[in-house]
């Protein structure tokens, strides 16, 4: 993030001798790119040429061949290495004798960073000093296993600021701003200073290494006899070397230090100045994680936690956070909640009453001083115990409304140990709504414990359950909302998987889940209409939105949906929706929120994220369900956002999930219609909005929606209309639109 910001010619030699081989070239040259993130490459600034040498030196590219940084890199890594041998003085003296080609003449400072290993065949110490006296600053870098030595004879004063290596490119690329900051460059940024620091030199050296004494023979002064004796083995081996030495490096203060995120948030530095915080779930209210979920619900609400042994000190612990970083994302000041908080093992205790703290920070204090106490899992039991006294009237809740509807939590880890039958009844009676929260071995036994698997929210791993927690939210704030989407005005159109990869008991699974799933909704042409499109490597619409105009008509003919088999293709099947299903020519009604539901094995998504977007663009709200392993980031591309996206682990647990979904379908339901997306004009007619309502601007065709052309001439049918036709259009016009679209298309 630091760049050398001033009027500056930079060349670099790099060594593309024998000695250096082929691959250590690379690495050079990729380490000459890494150098160049600390240059401000620019016409007006920084400007950067290279030579290659070796048996002879030979320009690559002159310093005014490429003036930004992008072509620079570039250039540098199609250089070719030529091998010979290292001929270091011989490419200085090419430099003494043409100067930095492409340059501006000495008329700004000159920079000269020679990369090699440092083993020439000839001299360099004159014409380095002969170089140096021309006012070039060397850098001298060391690649491979260089001789120092000769590093320091090519490099300029004080040669721990301009000595670099190669092996560590981002304290040398820092290193070599450090040191331009001190000569050429601009002042560093504020905060920021150089300081020096301990590091080492290394390299591989030659040394004689005493092998043993072995029996050798030796002459004598006796013609026929020999003598023994035993002589010293010397060989040769290659040890690593570390010379140690003082480097320099730029330091500036951390952008996120102190931590400015809240909320458990993840700070990510961004330049040395600024900063973005990633948020966990349920936080990002703010710039800095500040709790973003509103209950959107005014609720009495009761966490019943379990703290038997079944859970392990180590769940219950867990369900302290989760609850701690629930009640944070959830309650603000004017919070319409009254929260209260029991536990339970053989026997319950209300540690905090319903209402008793009214600031979360109090709230925090006390849910932190609860106890593990181990014991059995008398879950009937507790249940019971909190629907007699979880709720009751005292002088302590003399504030609280009375006709707020009443929830229970429970958060639980292990199997009950009693009968919860008797225990949900009791509850049912007394009108308290049970969510039941636990991991997913426990979804069983949390459906029985609560009665209904939309009242039950599971996770797959401790991570997880912190994942769940705009779920419990939704959960929660359902009891306040049960008519759902009942009177919401809707276009909706179910896009299922009918491939041989998912096989037809798998798709049978999914018709009879479109099957419950429409009866969350009131079908007719004034509130919802419902589509149903197959797909396998081609789409099939099953029917259309304006097909049915009753329930009972759409459940017929979801029945009738064929399994295909073959390849699957979601990008197929989406396309046929936006072309065929939500146009107005199908039935789809201006003014009104349109979602997509694809239903999915996982299979054929590769095509699918383009015609998602094309949705998206047009206004069309696309939620993906995917059944089974499939990859994620392929998924998150189709869905376009991980709140639209639907991942389960297997058919069968396909119903745990419904409620959730119809949920999320009723929340998009509710939210803000563009007029004009998707376009409502036909044959190319342009909508333009107005407040309220919009127009279609037509060309050659006439109507509300462009829908009749203009007939010219002596047609006894219309006279000759204008070619501009300008119809007011509004929400209310919705039922008289659609009836009047079925009229036309009989006719």
């Amino acid at each position: 993030v630091m760049q050398c910001s001033a009027s500056l010619d930079v060349l670099f030699l790099l060594d593309g001798s024998y000695s250096i081989g082929k691959g250590s070239f690379e690495r050079s040259k990729r380490f000459a790119g890494k150098l160049c993130d600390a240059l401000d490459i620019h016409p007006d600034r920084v400007r950067v040429g290279m030579i290659q040498f070796s048996s002879t030196p030979h320009l690559e590219f002159s310093l005014d061949s490429y003036l930004t940084r992008q072509e620079v890199k570039e250039r540098i890594k199609r250089t070719l290495f030529r091998g010979g041998s290292t001929e270091t003085g011989r490419a200085l003296k090419y430099i003494l004798r043409k100067g930095f080609p492409g340059g501006r003449n000495s008329s700004v400072p000159e920079v000269l960073i020679v990369i090699s290993d440092g083993k020439s065949q000839g001299s360099t110490e004159m014409p380095a000093m002969q170089v140096k006296q021309r006012h070039i600053t060397v850098f001298a870098v060391g690649i491979k296993f260089p001789r120092w030595e000769e590093l320091h004879v090519l490099a300029s004063e004080p040669p721990e600021q301009h000595l670099l290596f190669a092996g560590d490119a981002d304290d040398a690329a820092n290193g070599l701003y450090s040191a331009l900051t001190g000569s050429v460059c601009s002042t560093t940024a504020p905060g920021c200073k150089v300081e020096s620091h301990p590091c080492e030199r290394r390299t591989l050296e030659t040394v004689k290494e005493l092998a043993g004494n072995y029996v050798c023979w030796k002459g004598s002064e006796q013609p026929s006899a020999v003598q023994t004796s035993l002589c010293p083995f010397i060989r040769w081996k290659r040890v690593m070397v570390k010379y140690p030495s003082r480097c320099f490096r730029t330091v500036c203060p951390d952008p996120c230090d102190p931590q400015p995120c809240q909320n458990g948030g993840t700070c990510v530095p961004e330049g040395l100045d600024r900063y973005h915080c990633l948020c966990l779930v349920g936080y990002g209210g703010d710039f800095h994680c500040a709790a973003k979920l509103s209950p959107e619900c005014g609720v009495d609400l009761l966490f019943l936690l379990d703290s038997s042994a079944g859970v392990t000190l180590e769940g219950f612990l867990r369900y302290k956070a989760f609850l701690k970083r629930f009640l944070q994302a959830v309650m603000g000041q004017d919070s319409p909640m009254n929260v209260g908080v029991a536990q339970y093992d053989d026997d319950v205790r209300i540690a905090i009453g319903l209402g008793q703290h009214k600031d979360t920070l109090s709230l925090m204090k006390s849910i932190d001083a609860l106890n593990f106490s181990g014991g059995r899992t008398l879950t009937g039991r507790a249940l019971q115990y909190i629907a007699e006294h979880g709720f009751r009237s005292t002088p302590v809740f003399a504030d609280m409304q009375d006709d707020l509807p009443r929830v229970v939590v429970l958060l639980t880890d292990s199997k009950s140990q009693d009968s919860v039958a008797e225990a949900l009844q009791y509850m049912k009676d007394r009108n308290l709504f049970l969510v039941g929260v636990g991991s997913s071995f426990m979804r069983a036994e949390l459906t029985k414990v609560t009665g209904n698997p939309q009242q039950t929210v599971v996770y797959s791993d401790p991570q997880d359950l912190f994942n769940r927690i705009p779920e419990l939210q939704r959960r929660i704030c359902s009891v306040d909302n049960a008519e759902g989407c009942q009177a919401q005005s809707l276009d909706l159109a179910f896009a299922v998987d009918a491939s041989s990869g998912v096989g037809l008991e798998n798709f049978l699974r999914l018709r009879h889940f479109v099957r419950s799933s429409c009866l969350h909704f009131s079908i007719n042409r004034d509130v919802t209409q419902i589509a149903l499109v197959v797909y396998g490597s081609k789409a099939r619409t099953a029917f259309a939105l304006a097909t049915h105009t009753s329930n009972s008509a759409v459940l017929q003919a979801i029945d009738q949906a064929p399994f295909l088999g073959g390849s699957a293709s979601a990008g197929s099947a989406l396309m046929h929706v936006y072309g065929d299903i939500m146009t107005v020519q199908k039935g789809a009604r201006p003014g009104v929120n349109k979602v997509v539901v694809l239903l999915t094995s996982g299979a054929g998504l590769e095509d699918a994220a383009a015609p998602a977007q094309q949705l998206r663009h047009n206004g069309i709200s696309v939620f993906v369900v995917v059944v089974g392993d499939a990859q994620r980031d392929t998924l998150l591309r189709v869905a376009g956002s991980p709140s639209y996206l639907v991942h389960i682990s297997s058919y069968e647990d396909l119903q745990y999930y419904q409620g959730f979904i119809m949920e999320r379908i009723c929340e998009e339901a509710k939210s803000p219609v563009n007029l004009c997306k998707p376009n409502p004009c036909m044959n190319q007619g342009v909508c333009i909005l107005g407040p309220g309502s919009y127009h279609c601007e037509c060309h050659g065709w006439e109507g509300p929606h462009c829908e009749s052309r203009v007939l010219q001439g002596d047609s006894p049918r219309s006279p000759v209309l204008p070619l501009h036709s300008h119809v007011q259009w509004s929400p209310r016009g919705l039922q008289h639109f659609s009836r009047a679209f079925q009229l036309t298309k009989r006719h």
